[in-house]
Formats: C-alpha cells, structure tokens, sequence
C-alpha cells in the first residue's frame, strides 16, 4: 500500500517512501540551500560559524540546519558550533535527543530510584512484611 502524505513544506501531497520527509520539489529546493550551506562552511573562515551566522550568511532556516545536521549530512567533528536543540532542555547537542547533562541527569534519578527499589526490597525480605489492599465489595 502507497503511504501517501502531505508535504511539511508546501502542503501538497506526495509518496512517502522512507527516506523523504518531503514532496520531490521541496527535496530539490532543500537540496540547492545545502549545496550553498555546505560551500559556505567549507570555506576556511566559516568553519567556525554559528548557527545563527549561517542563517544570516545564507538564508536557511534553523529548523533545516537541525535536520541536517541530525541526519549526518553536517557533521559536528567538522564543524563545531553545529548541532540541534535538546529535546529536554534546548541546549545544542550533537548526539542522541539529549544534550550531556540531561542524560547525566537522568542517569542520576535512574540510579536514585533503583536504589529506593533495592532498598524497599531489602526491608521486605527482612521483615517479611507484605502489605495486602483490602477492598471491599457492596
């Protein structure tokens, strides 16, 4: 079955196939703006632009920058003011969903509520003690 969808961009409809997230048109006009990002930032002294130095430079948007630098098509190691916002806290990341401290916050309370579990575990099997609801019917 065709998976069909309406573009993101111009709202006309177009075959989903996996790997487009946008109509053929769209993905050209896309492709034209990375072109032109891309000889940007591989001249020597934009290396080091930042995000909003690019969207000013070149007329891209944000939201396309993000995308591709997801994607890998704009990959950090090269250019390292890149990345997208975290989606906990909005701090620009180049890896996963989460920048490095809200993963490291989260490992935290992770490790924080298993110890409340080994805890209430231990007490259990110490006391024996089993706590039981008792409902009643009526």
């Amino acid at each position: 079955m065709v998976d069909l969808r309406n573009c993101p961009s111009c709202g006309a409809f177009f075959k989903y196939d996996g790997i487009r997230d946008v109509c053929l048109k769209c993905a050209r006009d896309e492709e034209k703006i990375y072109e032109e990002v891309y000889r940007f930032l591989r001249r020597r002294e934009n290396r080091a632009a930042t995000i909003e130095r690019i969207v000013e430079a070149t007329g891209v948007s944000e939201s396309l920058l993000y995308k591709w630098v997801r994607k890998g098509r704009l990959q950090p190691t090269q250019f390292p003011n890149l990345g997208y916002p975290c989606d906990q806290c909005g701090k620009l990341t180049a890896t996963g969903k989460l920048c490095d401290a809200c993963t490291e916050t989260l490992k935290n309370e992770l490790r924080t509520f298993e110890a409340a579990v080994e805890i209430r575990e231990a007490v259990t099997k110490k006391t024996g003690t089993t706590y039981y609801s008792n409902k009643r019917k009526g």
